[in-house]
């Protein structure tokens, strides 16, 4: 099948088998390794990237469902200077990275989470419950999330240009 992506702001033209997954194409195809495959059936969301500004699981989407869409990976994740956004900052000042094998794709999912805040009328901040809850599709071994939820505050907290420079905590 001929199909086009449009990945991180590129056209993408290619032939790909019927039954060929998102991810396999982005890592494989495409060489953007950083969307990680770690179970191949969506239980931890390592593959996670946006379909056209939402989350969803690479390993569960087929490519050829994908055809003509805007796929962002988390190559395409980045500020014009090329710094940290305001969420990678955030998460690494708060430590809510160890291993880094989940982060792509906790990167990728939260990131609508902290967007969607920042666009509401109110400016409300999501909850821990709810950060806890938005994070039940991605799963890490090594920080226990609560780093990560801090990681998540801090960022919808903070001006999006802007991340403190110190969290307030000794370590």
């Amino acid at each position: 099948m001929d199909l086009t992506l449009n990945v991180n702001g590129r056209p993408e033209k290619f032939a790909a088998p019927p039954n060929e997954l998102l991810v396999e194409r982005l890592r494989d195809g495409l060489g953007l390794t950083g969307t990680k495959v770690g179970c191949d059936t969506g239980q931890c969301g390592s593959c996670v990237v946006r379909l056209d500004g939402k989350s969803v699981k690479s390993c569960l989407v087929l490519t050829a469902a994908a055809a003509g869409s805007e796929v962002t990976t988390i190559e395409g994740v980045t500020t014009t200077g090329g710094e940290l956004t305001g969420l990678q900052e955030a998460l690494r000042q708060e430590h809510g990275t160890q291993c880094g094998f989940c982060t792509p794709g906790m990167v990728m999912a939260l990131g609508e989470l902290v967007e969607n805040a920042a666009a509401t009328a109110d400016g409300e901040s999501p909850t821990e419950p709810e950060i806890r809850e938005w994070l039940t599709g991605n799963l890490c071994r090594c920080t226990g999330y609560h780093s990560v939820v801090r990681g998540v505050q801090r960022a919808c907290a903070a001006p999006r240009a802007e991340v403190p420079a110190t969290s307030g905590q000794e370590v």
